[in-house]
């Protein structure tokens, strides 16, 4: 580990430019998705409840930080369950299924945010067919991108990453200046219950996937040992602070039935009357800067990922094919494919809480995978296991309230669930029948 860790000690990434990364990944359409749904279910308790996810956050990441510095891998999640439950083929193929969902559900939120916020700027909020269209299209815009130019690619995601920290900073500011903070007291108001204010922590947990964008630069990263924990925790913190000052600054300029109303478009909901329309297209544009990021970079970062499980024969081969030697074509229109089916097969809340409850669960598994090698990654006891006890009541916390309220929802949760596990299993067996074939030629040569 030491030699690695010396070896990379020339490495161009340092501090600054692993916290942008992870940043770039974090505090994208997340925030602009949460908004509104947070303000409907908590009102004034959205800060809290943003608080209490970033919390949730940081005890996740203890586990991932742990991991990356013991396997120093930059195949991050999906390498570090294969590699710690090495005799189990299941385990590799559910962990990377798992994974890639995730992160197409995270491509379907973006897509919708950014459609949503597209549409209210030419008055077609309201028409939900119009609206998955332009989620299409986008999703589409960016996967020519990444098949057409990686260079291309990078450069666009490099401008849109920094005007949009930008444009959010001057947004909360703007926001902040002309609004009433005592609007934003008191946090807890009657009828506001600690249950709900969990579960909203918890949807808000898709808002802080990203941070693991950090491990998978490992080889190119300055002092991975000292400088991954900085990054991660520092990125976390970071972004849960701007999260909240964003949501203090909505709740005190803009009214709750407003934002309420737009739940998908809750910045830009009555921001016009209050910052004109200078500053109302800021809140689009800035908004949309931030969906497009984080769909262009999903697309790139998880269509590889797709194209390395499939390599290991835990998905179809055929995904992982690659033009130009490096560009994985084929799982990039798959994800294009499935994001734009689950966009088509329900609203933001469904996506929302399918993303969340599946990165809670990811990180559940890797919490677990410390826990079993805890003394080879020199990990303490307690913050393992209370984060594998947080991330297992936040997603029920999760799926108890959409048993609640949406059992329908919930019945279209599982059955994707089941799909992924039965998809696991095929490829499992089949990864198990190629060991024994060959094990069998083996012994016959012998």
């Amino acid at each position: 580990m030491l030699k690695k860790s010396i070896e990379n000690s020339t490495a161009p990434l340092g501090t600054k430019e692993l916290i942008a990364i992870a940043l770039g990944g974090m505090v994208g359409g997340g925030i602009f998705a949460i908004l509104g749904l947070s303000v409907e279910h908590v009102g004034n308790a959205t800060p809290i409840a943003i608080l209490i996810g970033g919390l949730l956050a940081l005890s996740a990441a203890y586990s991932y930080v742990k991991l990356a510095l013991y396997y120093q891998d930059e195949g991050a999640t999906y390498s570090f369950f294969k590699k710690t439950f090495a005799g189990s083929h299941f385990a590799g193929a559910a962990v990377g299924w798992l994974v890639t969902f995730g992160y197409i559900s995270t491509l379907a939120l973006y897509a919708f945010t950014f459609s949503s916020y597209f549409c209210t700027a030419f008055i077609m909020a309201d028409d939900p067919w119009i609206r998955r269209m332009v989620a299409g299209l986008v999703i589409l815009f960016f996967a020519v991108v990444n098949l057409t130019s990686v260079k291309g690619m990078g450069k666009l995601e490099d401008v849109i990453v920094y005007v949009k920290i930008v444009l959010l900073v001057l947004i909360s500011v703007l926001l902040i200046n002309v609004g009433d903070v005592h609007h934003a007291f008191p946090m807890i108001n009657v009828g506001t219950s600690w249950s709900g204010i969990l579960v909203v922590a918890a949807v808000t947990f898709v808002a802080y996937e990203g941070f693991q964008l950090v491990i998978h630069a490992y080889n190119e990263m300055d002092r991975p040992q000292r400088n991954i924990p900085k990054a991660i925790y520092s990125s976390i913190v970071i972004a849960t602070l701007v999260y909240i000052i964003l949501a203090v600054a909505a709740i005190a300029s803009i009214p709750k039935t407003e934002l309420i109303a737009g739940k998908e478009y809750a910045l830009a909901a009555g921001s016009e009357k209050l910052l004109g329309s200078l500053g109302y297209h800021a809140v689009i544009f800035s908004a949309l800067l931030a969906t497009s990021s984080a769909i262009n970079g999903t697309l790139f970062g998880a269509s590889r990922l797709m194209g390395v499980i499939a390599d290991d024969g835990y998905f179809p081969k055929i995904l992982s094919t690659r033009i130009r030697g490096h560009i994985p074509s084929n799982a990039i229109w798959i994800m294009t494919i499935l994001s734009f089916l689950l966009i088509l097969s329900g609203g933001l809340r469904l996506i929302l809480e399918f993303g969340s409850v599946t990165f809670i669960v990811v990180s559940f598994l890797m919490a677990l995978a410390n826990f079993k090698i805890r003394n080879k990654t020199h990990s303490h006891v307690i913050p393992t296991l209370i984060a594998m006890i947080c991330l297992f009541v936040a997603a029920v916390a999760i799926l108890l309230f959409e048993f609640m309220h949406s059992p329908q929802q919930l019945f279209f949760i599982f059955t994707i669930y089941i799909i992924l596990i039965m998809g696991a299993l095929i490829q499992s067996k089949w990864h198990d029948g190629i060991d024994k074939k060959h094990s069998a030629n083996g012994d016959s040569r012998g």
